[in-house]
């Protein structure tokens, strides 16, 4: 288990934003990874963060399983395993610097797009594109995440142009991104990166990431989240920048 204090300096709040996204506020732990990747290799990073995701996960699919629109899963989960594979095949050979300007890249482009989005531009109308096309959102959506824990963007990107209900949305994006967590596991399994060490650490964190979860459902009704996901989303964009910058040096 890792007991360098620096390293929980940065894990308590990026756990914390990761309990609160999946509490409420949407898009909050998309900051989590690329804090974690100041204090140790954004894959090690990613990989001690996987298990917290999939134990939170939980809570949604179970909450949701009835409603799931099945044919727009079947259509991205296919895309997103290739993305996964991809995302494997670039953390497998490329440096750790490399990835971590990957890191950084994704964590600027979810800010600005969050940042975009809340200034209620339109998305883009692809609703009346072939159903086909979602796989490549989801190729896309299973890259991010592999690298990043960030597929949210490409998912909504196709997803939220149809207008699902807001319980048939809920469901399916739990659904989706449960499923890629777990095919993600593989992936980090091949990188080497669960090791008793690092498991022993996911552990640690988790019961800090399902208190902030509950404190996320009960604050999200009671609390005006637009400057909280405005000075997020500003962070990522620094942070990003920040991590692109450490990288190239």
């Amino acid at each position: 288990m890792i007991t360098d204090w620096q390293f929980y300096a940065l894990a308590v709040p990026a756990v914390i934003l990761l309990g609160l996204s999946k509490g409420g506020f949407a898009g909050m732990g998309a900051l989590s990874l690329p804090l974690l990747a100041f204090a140790v290799d954004p894959v090690r990073a990613a990989a001690i963060t996987l298990p917290i995701l999939i134990a939170q996960d939980v809570v949604g699919v179970w909450a949701f399983r009835r409603t799931v629109d099945w044919r727009l899963l079947g259509w991205m989960l296919p895309g997103s395993m290739l993305g996964i594979a991809l995302g494997y095949g670039f953390a497998a050979s490329v440096s750790s610097a490399a990835v971590m300007a990957m890191v950084g890249a994704i964590s600027i482009l979810f800010g600005a797009y969050r940042l975009r989005a809340a200034r209620h531009a339109a998305p883009r109308d692809t609703a009346r594109w072939p159903d086909w096309i979602g796989s490549l959102f989801g190729m896309a959506s299973g890259f991010t995440s592999q690298i990043a824990h960030a597929g949210q963007p490409p998912f909504q990107l196709w997803v939220l142009p149809r207008n699902l209900p807001r319980d048939v949305l809920v469901g399916t994006t739990a659904l989706f991104f449960a499923a890629t967590n777990w095919i993600k596991v593989p992936a980090y399994w091949a990188l080497g990166q669960f090791t008793a060490a690092n498991v022993m650490t996911s552990a640690a964190l988790l019961p800090l990431a399902l208190i902030s979860t509950i404190a996320g459902v009960r604050l999200v009704r009671r609390v005006d989240a637009a400057r909280f996901y405005t000075a997020i989303h500003v962070l990522m964009i620094l942070v990003g920048l920040a991590l692109v910058a450490e990288a190239i040096r």
